[in-house]
């Protein structure tokens, strides 16, 4: 009977320190993924904001392409106006 006794609780030692190892690699695991994880989100989210810098900055340049045509269009205008003024203030 003192030998059976002393092989269970023999056993539930093991079972409890192999439970414990368990439950350390488990974490450490965890904690790998975890870093896993979050190098690859920074990745992700780098190469997200690169995108929506490239596009706003394609956008900005658009922006700014027309309205230096807009620019342009009112200077010609605004010296056809000039000159038809100074013609007739001449004329005078």
């Amino acid at each position: 009977m003192k030998n059976i006794m002393l092989s269970v609780i023999a056993v539930m030692c093991l079972v409890g320190f192999s439970s414990l190892s368990f439950a350390e690699d488990m974490g450490k695991m965890k904690d790998e993924m975890k870093g896993d994880m979050k190098g690859e989100m920074k990745g992700d989210m780098k190469e997200m904001k690169g995108e929506m810098k490239g596009k706003t900055k394609a956008k900005h340049d658009e922006m700014k392409g027309e309205m230096k045509g807009e620019m342009k269009e009112m200077k010609g205008e605004m010296k056809g106006e000039m000159k038809g003024e100074m013609k007739g203030a001449m004329g005078k």
